[in-house]
């Protein structure tokens, strides 16, 4: 859905953009192509092979961004985007890009344990490895309330507690350590749905809590608001409903959790005006070509004419 990214973001030639999942950097490379020389584009990503890639190149993702004077690198999490951008005297921008989830690349690196299909991978998940817990860690310490909690809310299993506790025995068998390991022992849940969507949910799960996904994905809305000139896009592409009823909750109402406000006319008190269309979808020929685009939703959202203080002003008269 790269054409689709680059049509929402309708880039102007001297603006400024943010591409928040910077990955292989497909998208900043392509927005690159369509920046004039006083354009200026910031990369952001947290994954160090992801930030080598952009600054050293490669012969599956082209040259080094950073060789390019318009591209600058930025080594951290989007949560912090504000903050990285003010460090380098920028307040405000004309277009913020974000591909949430898990890269192509980190899934097919066998080494990081995201994806099921290699059974003697590591249990990490961990999108920064400098740092943090890794997920065969939090499998070994964390209490079977807190699985039990962190399945169903994150991957929406219904069976929460019960694999939860199916953790807790396997501790005293040996452990979990393998994608293979936890694959077998989700499996036994599966019931009436699709084995391989079920066992992805679980290691979705984990996966977004352990990198705290949700709650970077809330400040980095919410920082949007305040960074994004008159008629700047906001541009995020997500692939599970989680991550989707955010957006799509920010974009249409301003708030995370879908509560609307209005002023005494009746008029909706929103930073965004929504496209029109509830989200683009990849077309057939995508789909087929890319299986992982089949799930993807991009929502658009466009800066109105309330400045950041207006609308906390009026949100304070408003009506629900």
């Amino acid at each position: 859905m790269l054409d689709a990214c680059l049509d929402a973001l309708q880039i102007r030639t001297d603006g400024v953009y943010v591409d928040c999942t910077l990955g292989g950097g497909g998208h900043a490379r392509a927005i690159l192509g369509r920046l004039g020389p006083q354009g200026r584009l910031f990369g952001i990503d947290q994954d160090p092979d992801a930030l080598q890639r952009a600054a050293q190149g490669s012969l599956d993702y082209g040259p080094g961004l950073t060789e390019d004077p318009r591209f600058t690198l930025i080594d951290g999490n989007f949560s912090q985007m504000e903050r990285f951008l003010q460090w380098h005297g920028v307040s405000t921008v004309q277009g913020i890009l974000a591909d949430l989830g898990v890269s192509s690349h980190q899934l097919d690196e066998e080494q990081r344990g995201f994806a099921f299909r290699h059974e003697s991978s590591p249990l990490d998940m961990r999108m920064d490895r400098r740092g943090g817990v890794t997920a065969e860690e939090w499998l070994k310490t964390a209490e079977q309330s807190e699985m039990a909690e962190v399945f169903y809310r994150y991957g929406e299993i219904r069976p929460s507690r019960a694999l939860a506790l199916d953790v807790v025995k396997a501790r005293g068998e040996g452990g979990i350590s393998t994608t293979g390991q936890l694959k077998a022992l989700a499996m036994k849940y599966v019931g009436q749905e699709k084995p391989s969507r079920f066992v992805a949910r679980v290691f979705q799960a984990i996966r977004i809590h352990l990198n705290q996904e949700l709650d970077s994905l809330c400040a980095l809305l919410e920082q949007s608001a305040r960074l994004l000139a008159q008629e700047g896009r906001l541009v995020v592409m997500s692939y599970h409903s989680l991550e989707d009823r955010l957006v799509k909750n920010y974009i249409n109402h301003g708030s995370l959790d879908g509560k609307a406000f209005k002023d005494l006319y009746g008029h909706p008190l929103r930073p965004f005006d929504p496209i029109r269309g509830r989200f683009v979808t990849a077309d057939e020929e995508e789909s087929v070509q890319n299986p992982r685009s089949r799930s993807a939703r991009l929502r658009i959202g466009v800066r109105n004419d309330l400045t950041w203080k207006q609308w906390q002003e009026r949100l304070s008269q408003a009506v629900l």
